[in-house]
């Protein structure tokens, strides 16, 4: 027997409704690159001096123009200038803050490629040593050149004590052709 929750009429029902609509088109890699924006130029000289100029000319006037035209009276301690800095810092923080968090992901994903290139690197140093050092064994059973000019040598030495007669290359008679031989039809 199946259970159905049956609706009464003294049960609320939850409803569960967006108070703010977020766009279709809202985009959080958008919004990132605004909070990256405004975090680089708030921490600008060119927003320093501004903010500071901003600030300057709103106490000179709230506090050296006839008190009806002040539109946050020096009386009031300023306070339409306090709550206009403080509102900006509550949201300069968190912008910061996120600006600071895609960064560190940028940095992270940046270290790990890194660490993979360095694997990479190491292995192929690995590889190339260990190739250089089979390529070391192999040449050290390979006779070189030196080796066989003084072996050719030695048996040529052996040759001439025991009187045998060899020529020399370097020793040509004269009266030899050294030229082509003449073909033979």
């Amino acid at each position: 027997m199946t259970e159905r929750r049956q609706s009464r009429v003294d049960t609320p029902q939850e409803v569960r409704r967006q108070l703010i609509r977020r766009p279709s088109a809202f985009s959080t890699e958008a919004f990132g690159v605004i909070s990256e924006k405004f975090a680089r130029f708030m921490g600008t000289p060119r927003f320093l001096i501004w903010m500071s100029l901003f600030v300057v000319v709103w106490l000179a006037w709230n506090t050296f123009v006839p008190e009806a035209a002040q539109f946050d009276p020096r009386s009031l301690n300023y306070t339409l200038l306090t709550l206009i800095l403080s509102l900006q810092a509550s949201y300069a923080a968190p912008l910061i803050l996120l600006a600071q968090n895609r960064q560190d992901d940028r940095d992270r994903v940046a270290l790990e490629q890194d660490r993979v290139q360095a694997e990479r690197a190491l292995a192929d140093t690995e590889y190339l040593t260990r190739e250089v050092a089979a390529l070391r064994i192999a040449l050290r059973d390979a006779a070189t050149r030196d080796f066989i000019r003084s072996e050719l040598r030695d048996l040529l030495e052996e040759m001439e004590t025991k009187g045998l007669q060899v020529r020399r290359r370097d020793e040509v008679e004269p009266d030899e052709p050294t030229g082509d031989p003449e073909p033979r039809w």
